[in-house]
């Protein structure tokens, strides 16, 4: 959208045109200003976070209090349908990851690994091929312990 102006006269038009472009100018300021103060600091110590489905992959990148530096997933880059279940696609996830967190990202760091998929080992081994140094390993796959009470078996 453009900017608007009304003409009514010959002077108004050109003193409304000359404040609509004093107010772009200090938007565009403001966003500037904006963007030098979410400059990322550096994190020496982090938690990788590798949920691994039969459907996708994500891996998310934490510091060590839990705020969100980066995340990445298979969908995001481009996978769809069973590719991005698969350990290649797993492997190009961490590939993004180090690329979005290598100035300002972890070295040293936690790794917790979530679900059954195949990309769950591909990460690991990502992770250490692109110069991550793993402190440990945790794996919070949730399992099943039997769960409820099944309801009654339906009468008729």
């Amino acid at each position: 959208m453009g900017k608007k102006t009304v003409k009514t006269q010959e002077g108004d038009a050109a003193a409304k045109e000359t404040k609509a472009v004093a107010a772009g100018t200090e938007a565009t300021a403001t966003k500037a200003a904006g963007a030098a103060r979410r400059k990322a600091k550096h994190v020496q110590e982090g938690k990788v976070y590798v949920n691994a489905t039969y459907n996708n992959t994500v891996v998310t990148v934490t510091d060590t209090t839990g705020n969100v530096l980066a995340w990445a997933s298979a969908g995001s880059l481009g996978f769809s349908g069973p590719k991005k279940a698969t350990p290649f696609a797993s492997s190009k996830v961490i590939a993004a990851i180090t690329e979005k967190i290598q100035a300002s990202g972890p070295k040293d760091i936690s790794v917790i690994v979530k679900g059954i998929g195949s990309g769950r080992d591909s990460a690991i081994r990502s992770l250490i091929n692109n110069g991550f140094n793993i402190l440990s390993i945790k794996d919070a796959t949730p399992v099943p312990h039997n769960g409820p009470r099944p309801p009654k078996t339906r009468r008729v």
